[in-house]
């Protein structure tokens, strides 16, 4: 992949990008963003780098009109105007304020039925709803699509006459300071004080990400007049302020909660919508399988093909379902928040600075790391975290009981992404190894209710960032996987945004909605006779399932 370099003070960033994307885009996904305030289209002008080195073909007309023949004889471009195909080295003249929201990055390329083509501006689509160079019909309402995570939020906003995502957003659940986990964040807010400061900290992160969008892309937030809302049900309960006290008691957890708010329109003020806007959120199927798991069956079409479909959305509260032919079988596994890099002595989120990749090259011995953004080495994220254990795992470092072996000493393992020092210790093994036993734990006890075994599963959905990321040879060589042929698995992105955007934009959702749910059981896997066992058994760092060979490892 071609390098874009950008100039800076102490030392040059270096991020891979794919060839072709426009500079603004590459830029939109790290913390060193530029100025904007059209969408990309070239019309505002305020997107201004300068090009040091590399080529970038003839200034488009918007170029010229916006920076005339001096700027540009001095090398100074538009970011959203240049595609570079190969490596390219910029500064950047008119940087954005420091934001905590990322832009969205492109859709996976798996075969998912997407509904919204991108934007232009070198986004994605420009075949089926291609739009003019306004970006999208002045006249057209606009919808929001918003994914309430424990660790993160996701926004999306979109033409919904055209069906044309607009721009998204990504940012950290303000919510985060007051627990990690889904059952801390359930515990704190059983103070109602408490409760009402974690309940107006997620309205105000959702209207901050709406403004990040309407300020940046140049887009009037009073055109939306329709906001679909889908989230685990923890989340849900304590943003709508109703029954999330239930969820701390096991009698309910695998009983439909009611958590729709009472009236939404003090949120369509606070956010700076249309006030007579619709705000939809979708109910949960139960206690803890939310309508996140929903959107995702919904954007996956994982009912629509033969039984043996399973569908892994991975996150703080991992929620699982596997498509039998008849019934969707449904559960949750509490992994904690491994998979989001926390809970782990050097873990983080993935965003810039995550050591997202650990590899032994073909050519050298040693370790060799990607960085996220090409920044300053910070810590591990989930993938990076899977990575490096599996890499320890194949040279002897770690066993399979998750134990160090000779020749470290303690608990203790230095390592060095680009000569930045970080640490992973036996209890970050055993946070993961407790993660994944739950998720394995949840995929056998799925196919046992369901009367079928790992080799009958012909299609495996993983959900979410993790997923981005994720060496699947190395998550089938630890057990995170069920060792099944390669080409069984697919990463999917965030499946529950994209099925909260199919649902934004689709006349039929009601029927969608209400076929998932007639053939939805839930499962609860703490009643699960043989739990304990299946727990201890997927523990251990090795592969389980079918014993096919395990592909795709580095």
């Amino acid at each position: 992949m071609p390098i874009l370099t950008i100039k800076q003070p102490k030392e040059d960033r270096r991020i891979a990008f794919e060839a072709g994307r426009s500079v603004r885009d590459v830029l939109d996904e790290t913390d060193l963003r530029v100025r904007t305030g059209c969408n990309g289209r070239g019309a505002c002008g305020l997107c201004r780098v300068r090009i040091a080195d590399g080529d970038v073909g003839a200034p488009s007309a918007n170029e010229r009109d916006s920076l005339g023949p001096e700027l540009l004889s001095e090398g100074v471009r538009l970011a959203c105007q240049v595609h570079a195909t190969s490596d390219l080295r910029i500064e950047i003249l008119s940087p954005a304020p420091p934001s905590i929201w990322r832009s969205l990055p492109l859709p996976n390329p798996i075969q998912l039925p997407s509904p919204l083509p991108l934007s232009p501006s070198g986004r994605g689509n420009k075949g089926e709803g291609a739009l003019s160079s306004r970006g999208y019909g002045e006249d057209h309402p606009l919808g929001a699509a918003v994914d309430l995570g424990t660790t993160h939020l996701s926004i999306t906003l979109s033409d919904v006459t055209d069906r044309i995502r607009l721009a998204g957003r990504r940012g950290l659940n303000p919510q985060s300071s007051c627990g990690a986990d889904v059952m801390t964040r359930l515990i704190s807010a059983s103070s109602a004080g408490q409760a009402e400061t974690l309940r107006r900290q997620v309205i105000g992160a959702i209207g901050d990400g709406l403004r990040d969008i309407g300020s940046r892309e140049g887009i009037d937030l009073g055109r939306v007049t329709r906001v679909v809302l889908v989230g685990n049900t923890a989340m849900l309960a304590i943003l709508s302020g109703k029954n999330q006290h239930l969820l701390l008691q096991p009698r309910y957890w695998t009983e439909a909660i009611d958590c729709l708010p009472a009236e939404t329109a003090s949120w369509a003020a606070s956010w700076g919508i249309s006030p007579d806007a619709e705000i939809e959120v979708v109910p949960p199927l139960a206690g803890f399988v939310g309508s996140d798991l929903v959107s995702g069956v919904a954007a996956t079409r994982l009912m629509e093909q033969g039984p043996g479909a399973l569908l892994i959305d991975f996150g703080t509260n991992s929620e699982m379902a596997l498509w039998d032919g008849k019934n969707l079988w449904v559960t949750s596994a509490a992994g904690g928040p491994a998979f989001e890099g926390c809970g782990i002595s050097c873990g983080m989120p993935a965003e810039p600075g995550a050591v997202s990749r650990v590899f032994v090259p073909e050519e050298a011995g040693g370790l060799s790391f990607e960085v996220i953004a090409g920044a300053e080495p910070r810590g591990l994220c989930g993938t990076g975290l899977v990575d490096l254990i599996a890499c320890l795992l194949r040279n002897g470092t770690v066993n399979r009981k998750g134990q160090f072996a000779s020749p470290v000493s303690g608990d203790r393992y230095p390592f060095r992404p680009n000569g930045r020092e970080l640490v992973l210790t036996k209890k970050d093994i055993d946070v993961f190894q407790r993660a994944k036993a739950a998720i394995g734990t949840g995929i056998k006890v799925l196919l046992t209710k369901a009367g079928m075994d790992f080799h009958e599963l012909g299609r495996i959905s993983i959900g979410g960032v993790f997923g981005r990321h994720l060496d699947i040879g190395n998550a089938q060589e630890l057990g995170l996987l069920p060792a099944v042929p390669a080409q069984v698995i697919e990463t999917a992105g965030n499946t529950a945004l994209a099925g909260c955007e199919t649902l934004l934009v689709s006349a039929d959702r009601e029927e969608r909605l209400q076929r998932i749910r007639g053939r939805a059981i839930t499962v609860s896997l703490s009643t699960s006779d043989d739990f304990e066992e299946l727990f201890l058994e997927h523990l251990y760092l090795q592969p389980v399932g079918s014993t096919a060979a395990v592909q795709g490892h580095h």
